[in-house]
């Protein structure tokens, strides 16, 4: 099992406790977020749940909604489109945003600023670039949500900021559909892009923030992150670990660092070969290997 700079840098926050975890190898791990849910991202199988079937607010996770939403409509990802003040008044109340109103950005770009960096006024104008208004942009989502029979998902709110709910479970798995896609599951799992506009005044450069992707410490194949005030910290990310594809989801942190600290708990746990789980991950061939060989040497021993 690994010991890597990220968990390093999360025991130093004091988030995770080292000693508890060498201390009770055997228990699930210490989920700090209200809501949590591990999923064999290959066969659907609960790995670890925390009240995973609670509805909550979902903050910007909501984006990844958005995207599947524009897709599926067919957007032109090479074509322009111009930011207008209908974008920035849906994005009021967001996070400060770095795409200027009059300036136009490719919609591939628009995708990449609105999952690596969620920035809250690409929603509205990829919906237009899409062909459609803000409500049907939202009735687009919610169809997304019940294609793929998730039925506690709700969209008021294309950006994430007012009234959008979901559970733990249902967001894993609108994740594994979104990565299904190859255009995003390439910018979920970007760490860094510079965005330019078609006039060239703007050149913005965006970073993800998906920390243990862009920490590497484990393999971590692309998310979205979210915070509102009713949603608190959110997270979801896919992850590839011990030879397993996982998908994990994380809503209701109390703090910032909270969600990737509960990230850092699950994949030590995961990776450990998950002690405790409902159901345990098949073993990959090295372990399964492995596993052979100590109990070849242990009945050796006892003959």
């Amino acid at each position: 099992m690994r010991t890597a700079a990220f968990v390093t840098s999360l025991l130093l926050w004091g988030l995770i406790s080292g000693p508890a975890m060498a201390d009770k190898p055997s228990e699930l791990p210490e989920i700090k977020s209200r809501s949590a849910v591990v999923i064999d991202a290959d066969t659907g199988a609960e790995i670890f749940a925390k009240d995973a079937d609670s509805v909550r607010a979902i903050a910007s996770t909501t984006k990844i909604f958005v995207a599947m939403a524009v897709r599926k409509h067919k957007i032109a990802l090479d074509d322009w489109t111009e930011i207008t003040r209908d974008d920035a008044r849906a994005a009021k109340g967001g996070s400060r945003t770095r795409l200027d109103v009059g300036q136009s950005f490719r919609n591939h770009d628009l995708l990449r600023a609105m999952l690596i960096s969620s920035d809250n006024r690409a929603p509205t104008a990829l919906g237009r670039a899409a062909g459609m208004t803000r409500d049907q942009l939202i009735a687009a989502m919610n169809d997304v949500a019940k294609d793929l029979g998730l039925k506690k998902t709700k969209f008021t709110d294309s950006s994430g900021l007012r009234g959008n709910v979901s559970t733990a479970r249902e967001m894993a798995l609108a994740l594994r559909a979104a990565q299904k896609d190859p255009v995003l599951a390439e910018i979920m799992g970007t760490t860094y892009y510079v965005v330019k506009s078609r006039s060239g005044a703007n050149k913005i450069a965006y970073g993800s923030t998906n920390q243990p992707m862009v920490a590497g410490t484990y393999k971590v194949t692309g998310g979205k992150t979210g915070f509102t005030r009713a949603a608190g910290y959110c997270f979801i990310t896919g992850a590839e670990i011990d030879g397993h594809r996982y998908l994990l989801a994380f809503l209701g942190a109390e703090a910032k660092a909270t969600r990737f600290a509960d990230f850092a708990r699950t994949a030590a746990w995961l990776d450990a070969g998950a002690p405790g789980a409902r159901i345990k991950p098949a073993p990959t061939a090295a372990r399964a290997k492995a596993t052979g060989a100590r109990r070849r040497v242990k009945g050796t021993a006892t003959r």
